[in-house]
């Protein structure tokens, strides 16, 4: 018997290995849907359970493309109104509940990658955009079940530089401006472009239109996705005064969460860049 976390957060089962199988046929469940097996308490990919490897391999979720591989040109406006169209929402305890278990599935790994991101984000903040499309990258891989490496957290530096380093840069520049004049502007662009570093990281677009996208789909959920960065700023804060070591820990739950809610405003199934 097996239970399974839906792409909506809620957990659906026991189900028997048959049904699974109907499932992963019906394009309910992938290799990166999270599982746990009866009488454990593990949730693993699904990929990571041999029993279903053949249906996988033979029917499964068109794969998400592999950040840095060949594809066409996504149109930032064709493709947030298609997202638009099919509905927006986030689970905000869904994500943080799925960033946990995410990192917890592989603790030391994880942490030790994030680790070494966050201290070179504190040692060179200039270089902050191209270090979190490596973090982003490495957590994407995680979450759609693909082979992870450490050096994966160091991609955003050949895979998208220029447009990374931008896209900080400019969303630093104008968020200061934002704060300067009157606070509220300043945490609206904060908000409305957080997802932009894994939008050109994932879907290789340049700094601007991958802003556009994050403004204009993040408008339709801008207080839940808000009330996510208030809660995942508290959990950063809880992590600073457990000895300033617990920001360690902290820090990989955050940008996980923050993936797994990219994935669900970007990526839900069935959705096709434009």
């Amino acid at each position: 018997m097996y239970k399974i976390i839906g792409a909506d957060g809620k957990e659906y089962g026991p189900v028997t290995a048959d049904q699974m199988l109907r499932w992963i046929a019906e394009g309910r469940a992938n290799a990166g849907t999270r599982a746990q097996a009866e009488g454990t308490t593990d949730w693993k990919n699904l990929s990571e359970f041999p029993e279903f490897a053949a249906a996988l391999s033979a029917k499964s979720l068109p794969p998400a493309m592999a950040v840095g591989a060949a594809a066409a040109p996504v149109d930032p406006d064709a493709l947030a109104q298609q997202i638009i169209a099919g509905g927006v929402q986030i689970s905000i305890g869904s994500c943080i509940e799925r960033g946990w278990n995410l990192v917890k599935s592989d603790f030391w790994p994880i942490v030790g990658a994030s680790a070494v991101a966050y201290l070179i984000i504190g040692a060179l903040g200039i270089i902050a955009g191209p270090v979190m499309g490596g973090v982003y990258y490495y957590f994407l891989k995680r979450i759609r079940g693909q082979r992870v490496e450490f050096g994966d957290i160091f991609s955003g530096f050949t895979l998208a530089f220029l447009q990374l380093f931008l896209v900080a840069l400019i969303a630093g520049i104008l968020q200061t401006i934002g704060f300067f004049l009157c606070v509220i502007p300043g945490i609206y662009l904060m908000v409305a472009w957080i997802f932009a570093v894994p939008l050109v990281i994932d879907k290789k677009m340049d700094f601007w239109p991958a802003m556009e996208l994050s403004r204009k789909v993040v408008n339709k959920v801008w207080w839940p996705v808000f009330g996510l960065l208030v809660l995942l700023w508290l959990i950063g804060m809880l992590g600073v005064v457990l000895c300033c070591v617990g920001i360690f820990v902290a820090f990989p739950v955050i940008v996980a969460s923050l993936a797994y809610a990219y994935e669900d405003l970007f990526n839900r199934p069935g959705q096709t860049a434009a």
